[in-house]
């Protein structure tokens, strides 16, 4: 897990320093620097589904990810609950900075294979160099939308345990092997997009309903693996 520890403090200190940077910035500068964000997020998110869509063995299984999990997300109205309690912390701005925060830091290759290699190889080069990006990152967030990004560092922790623990349970079965990385990583890139549309303000997406499509690759593969 010394991996995405050094991950999860990189986070906290780069929020800490960008939070500093913030404090020096007049509004016209912020507004500027919130229009990178979204313009960043959408090229990282275009390129993630670029690199990822022809390794898919299933190349409709993001649409149907996109499809049940935005009807889950909207039945549980997870992007209001989430807006509603962050922004009487510290406004909508932070509110969509740090759900767009959450996915570039979460959904990502070196984020999904990373806590795999570690568990089962002791290899933590995916999450040292995922650390590196994640400082920077997470640097420039803050600066833009306040020290409240911090709290990706927790979900960032919660996230890589996950894969971690599970590639500690399940070494060598099905759920491991095949394209269930890059089937995540495809329905990733759709949610920063989305991310990125809304920081821009061009359409608000409420990309948090969208979330539960994240689990639905996953559960592709477990089902996949019972039949064969």
């Amino acid at each position: 897990m010394i991996g995405t520890i050094v991950n999860t403090a990189c986070i906290i200190v780069g929020s800490l320093a960008g939070a500093l940077l913030k404090r020096g910035l007049g509004e016209k500068y912020n507004d500027a620097l919130f229009t990178a964000m979204g313009l960043a997020s959408i090229a990282l998110g275009a390129n993630a589904f670029v690199q990822n869509m022809p390794k898919s063995e299933f190349p409709v299984l993001f649409i149907l990810s996109l499809a049940l999990g935005g009807l889950l997300g909207t039945a549980l109205d997870l992007d209001g609950r989430v807006t509603r309690l962050v922004a009487r912390k510290g406004g909508e701005g932070l509110a969509k900075g740090l759900i767009t925060a959450c996915l570039l830091f979460c959904v990502g290759t070196f984020s999904i294979v990373g806590p795999v290699l570690s568990a089962t190889q002791g290899d933590n080069t995916f999450l040292y160099t995922n650390a590196t990006l994640d400082l920077v990152t997470s640097t420039v967030f803050a600066s833009t939308f306040g020290i409240g990004i911090i709290l990706a560092a927790p979900v960032l922790f919660c996230w890589q345990g996950f894969f971690y623990l599970l590639a500690k349970l399940a070494a060598g079965s099905p759920l491991l092997q095949g394209t269930m990385v890059h089937e995540l990583a495809i329905v990733g890139g759709v949610l920063i997009i989305s991310s990125g549309f809304s920081l821009l303000k061009v359409k608000d997406c409420k990309t948090l309903n969208y979330l539960p499509a994240l689990l639905v690759p996953v559960l592709w593969f477990l089902l996949k693996g019972l039949f064969t």
